[in-house]
């Protein structure tokens, strides 16, 4: 089981939430995150690893889902959605190759596979890896994560 790993110095980055923004993919996710009202814990100390779904893995949702889940009185589900996403520590690619499982902020596991070369979380893809940040670092994934 993986949980955490060295916390490497953080050269003038910007924070995982600025990371994210600058990328331009993330656009849902962004506002996700404020929904829920989570970007003061993903601009803190960390480290975290957020494995984050693009906004086509958004889209790739069933229709209405992400409007739902985004009202004010979803906010909960919303917040356990989102912190499934996202562990404890600075986990790179090559690590959670080594690793099985990750324990996730939401506190259920997540499974890591590899599978043609591909490290898969749950059944997600990691399309890109290793995306650093001044407090962690972030994976792409290709879909998004839902806790049992």
């Amino acid at each position: 089981m993986l949980t955490s790993a060295a916390i490497a110095d953080d050269h003038g980055q910007k924070d995982i939430v600025d990371t994210a923004v600058a990328a331009g993919q993330f656009e849902t996710l962004v506002a996700a995150v404020e929904a829920a009202g989570l970007v003061d814990t993903l601009k803190g100390e960390g480290p975290f690893t957020v494995f984050a779904p693009t906004d086509a893995a958004f889209d790739a949702l069933p229709e209405g889902t992400l409007d739902e889940l985004l009202m004010t009185d979803n906010r909960d589900q919303l917040q356990a959605i989102l912190t499934y996403h996202v562990v404890p520590g600075r986990i790179m690619a090559a690590d959670a190759m080594e690793a099985d499982s990750a324990t996730t902020v939401q506190g259920q596991d997540l499974r890591i596979t590899t599978m043609n070369g591909s490290v898969m979380i749950n059944d997600a893809t990691v399309v890109d890896a290793d995306i650093e940040a001044s407090n962690g670092v972030i994976h792409v994934i290709d879909s998004v994560l839902l806790p049992e």
